[in-house]
């Protein structure tokens, strides 16, 4: 059942525990001041350890580190709760994009930004912020909550790695709650995308630019060849498709004997993103043998896209919260990848919330403050439910 106009009015009315407002800042400055790069997430992972240590959870470390040559692994942390009924999950990530080194947070007009050098690392500590001070907050207050079940993960940037490696054995909650979307709070993620990596290798033939170019097959002409056919950046409202990077050559005076292209394609239909896929190797084998080459190509299907439906229980929880906080809730689909769509995999089902970073990979990044608190507001209420 969706929320009534009755529900609205009676939870906007209802008195709810308030978050301590500088005792959250401080600890998200804290945070992003901790490198956390992929794979070099084994200093923050500490920190979280601890706090949750502090506040009464137990925790527990895999063994994703080793599979993936990283410092740390994902982190499983547990709330017993005081309500019986199932586990709600919450999860966040720990590492942050480049230049994420060094960030000197700076409080300008009620946001954080970084000092214009680096990212600010919002992307996502705001959500590991949130979520720590939000069970401050239940222990402080001996509030009533179900289990409550924590999830850090490591290396998310680099194609949601860690989520990979999570074990569902581990995880005993019914239904869960991503913190990784960018905006204000209020925003709920019920579909997001699939997405596959594409490689594609093209060998030609070397011979000397000046001398003999016509004994060469100019690689990179025949991948040229190849990318001015693709329909590229947007197809449709649901799927994208982008080539992002190109190597290849060894100097002006060699005709190329190979050059390596690195490419994506994303669709919210699955069906539609593999006919992309197979479009772009299509076209380039047909360029690239058309000039005489050989290409290769490899595919790796990173992440499965999920959907949420509107009535669905979780999607239910997250707006419920929301109008007790005093947000509008706001259904809305990702052109991106989180570990939620993992989660979703692994038969949890569990939506991607705002937690209010904005202008996220960037150095221009920023978090409202009233937004981080507002988020962990979020938390609490999704908590007690």
């Amino acid at each position: 059942m969706r929320p009534s106009a009755r529900h609205i009015a009676r939870d906007a009315g209802e008195a709810r525990p308030l978050v301590n407002r500088e005792r959250l800042l401080a600890e998200f400055l804290r945070l992003v001041q901790i490198d956390s790069p992929s794979y070099q997430e084994r200093e923050l992972a500490d920190r979280i350890r601890n706090l949750l240590a502090e506040i009464g959870l137990t925790v527990f470390e895999d063994q994703t580190a080793s599979k993936i040559n990283g410092q740390a692994g994902n982190l499983y942390a547990r709330w017993p709760g005081t309500v019986a009924g199932p586990a709600i999950l919450f999860c966040v990530h720990l590492d942050t994009v480049e230049p994420g080194r060094r960030i000197k947070p700076v409080i300008r007009g009620g946001a954080v930004y970084s000092d214009g050098r680096t990212i600010l690392g919002a992307d996502d500590k705001a959500g590991i912020a949130a979520v720590i001070e939000a069970l401050r907050v239940v222990r402080e207050r001996n509030l009533a909550t179900p289990p409550v079940e924590l999830i850090f993960t490591v290396a998310e940037e680099q194609g949601l790695v860690g989520a990979k490696h999570l074990d569902p054995e581990l995880i005993n909650a019914s239904c869960g709650f991503v913190l990784d979307s960018d905006g204000p709070p209020g925003k709920i993620i019920v579909r997001a995308p699939s997405q596959d990596r594409i490689v594609v290798t093209v060998r030609g033939r070397a011979a000397h630019a000046g001398i003999n170019p016509e004994e060469g097959i100019n690689a990179i002409q025949a991948a040229a060849r190849g990318i001015a056919r693709l329909r590229l950046g947007r197809i449709d409202e649901e799927t994208t498709a982008n080539i992002g990077v190109i190597q290849g050559g060894l100097a002006t005076n060699i005709v190329p004997e190979k050059v390596t292209v690195y490419g994506e394609t994303r669709s919210l239909d699955d069906r539609k993103r593999a006919a992309v896929t197979q479009e772009i190797i299509r076209l380039f084998n047909e360029e690239v043998e058309n000039a005489g080459g050989q290409v290769e190509c490899e595919v790796e299907d990173l992440y499965p896209s999920f959907r949420l439906e509107p009535d669905h229980r979780v999607v239910q929880m997250a707006m419920r919260a929301a109008f007790r906080v005093g947000l509008a809730p706001r259904l809305a689909h990702s052109g991106g990848g989180s570990d939620a769509n993992i989660l979703n995999a692994l038969g949890v089902p569990t939506a991607n919330l705002s937690c209010g970073m904005q202008k996220v990979h960037s150095t221009g990044e920023f978090i409202l403050i009233e937004d981080l608190v507002k988020s962990t507001e979020l938390v609490l209420e999704i908590m007690k439910a």
